[in-house]
């Protein structure tokens, strides 16, 4: 796993961890990348200084030259931690804080409403959604998970589809 500290168009720091780079660089192809914080999903990696672990010998020398010790002579058990790098943080006015809360709230109730007066139909959603277009099922509201490519087919051929809005606690 590879962690990127990662920064939105407003600013905002936070951390992402990833599989890959190239991991990273198709989810922020595809727009899957959200600030946390705002939503924006104009989200690039943050300048970070790199993590290097020196060997126990290198660690060893060092510690002789600056007259330290780690307490164990002998061994690669005494092997030094790598320093946590700190994220950039960015201080809100308690103002923009109390209103984002809230937006996050009303978001959670409108999804919730969604969810509850729909069928959850999971990964038949894009055949489910033609068979209601086409007349195919009973009309009703449902819900379930569709690719960006069932979504723009489904766009494509004139059946309507409107995504649940994301949360913060979605993209963990």
């Amino acid at each position: 796993m590879i962690r990127y500290q990662l920064t939105c168009i407003e600013g905002h720091g936070f951390d992402g961890w990833f599989r890959s780079s190239a991991d990273f660089d198709d989810q922020e192809a595809r727009g899957l990348l959200a600030c946390p914080m705002c939503g924006s999903s104009h989200v690039k990696k943050a300048l970070m200084a790199p993590s290097v672990v020196a060997s126990p010998e290198t660690a060893r020398r060092q510690e002789a030259e600056s007259g330290q010790t780690s307490g164990s002579e002998a061994g690669p058990a005494a092997e030094p931690a790598a320093m946590p790098v700190p994220a950039p943080t960015v201080a809100l006015p308690s103002a923009t804080t109390e209103k984002m809360a809230e937006m996050i709230s009303a978001l959670r109730e409108i999804r919730q409403k969604l969810v509850e007066n729909s069928e959850d139909v999971g990964s038949r959603f894009p055949e489910e959604a033609r068979r209601i277009h086409y007349g195919e099922a009973p009309q009703r509201g449902i819900h379930g998970a569709a690719s960006p490519e069932d979504a723009k087919a489904l766009a494509d051929e004139g059946i309507d589809i409107l995504a649940l809005p994301m949360l913060p606690e979605d993209r963990n």
